[in-house]
Parts: structure tokens; C-alpha cells; sequence
């Protein structure tokens, strides 16, 4: 589902426009994620948190997310330095390279455990519908 508003909102310091990634995302490649979501503390944030977590690849993810594993969606995160998106992130931007190449969607129910990425919505999988989507609207 895509939402669409009455009118532009135009640019400012706290609002950007983001091009939403062509490309599928490669393991290895370092993104951005951010969110309002808990902390390791379990403790809601003052501040968007942003982390640099890297992609892990489709063949561990796959495995560790077998039981619901789809093309659609990716992993990244669960580097040893315990960075990860958290319960209350869902939704929020994973952006590589300067573009949105994902949106968290899940993980395990302790976040940042080393070794356990989280899974995102793979955009570049969906980047040919939402165009369609806009242009026909």
C-alpha cells in the first residue's frame, strides 16, 4: 500500500525526498538504519537512533529465517557490536548508498545479538510497482 497525500510537503532541514533503490543490495554493503524504537535498555529513546549495519547474505538469512524466508526481503545487522534495529522500528528506512533500500520488518526477540541480523523489506524487489503505482495515480 502506498499513501498518497493531498498536497507536496515541501523540503526543509527535517524533510528530504529519497530515491528508493534499483539495485538489490549486495552482502556486505554498509547502510543506515534509524528509528524511534527500544533500546537495548529496553527503554524508549529521546533521539532518532541511527545505526551503520551491514548486509549479510542471502544464503545466511535464508537459513536462520527459514521457516519464513521470501525473495522479498533481506538481512543485515547483527555485526558483534550488537547495532541492530528494535521492537518499535518496524517500518522505519534502511537506507544504502544514499537511497531507501529497505524497511524493517523483523527480527528475534532480543535485538542486537551478534550473529542474528534482522530482516527487511527488500524495495528494489518492489521498485517496478511502486512507480506504476505513482505514475497511474
Amino acid at each position: 500500500m502506498l499513501i498518497k497525500l493531498e498536497e507536496s510537503v515541501p523540503p526543509s532541514d527535517t524533510i528530504q525526498d529519497i530515491s528508493i533503490a534499483s539495485q538489490c543490495p549486495a552482502a556486505g554493503d554498509s547502510c543506515l538504519v534509524s528509528g524511534w524504537g527500544r533500546l537495548v535498555n529496553g527503554r524508549l529513546p529521546k533521539v532518532l537512533q541511527c545505526v551503520n549495519i551491514s548486509v549479510v547474505s542471502e544464503e545466511i538469512c535464508s537459513e536462520l529465517y527459514a521457516h519464513v524466508y521470501h525473495p522479498s526481503m533481506f538481512c543485515a545487522g547483527g555485526g558483534q557490536d550488537q547495532k541492530d534495529s528494535c521492537h518499535g522500528d518496524s517500518g522505519g528506512p534502511l537506507v544504502c548508498n544514499g537511497s531507501l533500500q529497505g524497511l524493517v520488518s523483523f527480527g528475534q526477540a532480543q535485538c542486537g545479538q551478534p550473529y542474528v541480523p534482522s530482516v527487511y523489506t527488500n524495495l528494489c524487489k518492489f521498485a517496478d510497482w511502486i512507480q506504476k503505482t505513482i505514475q497511474a495515480s
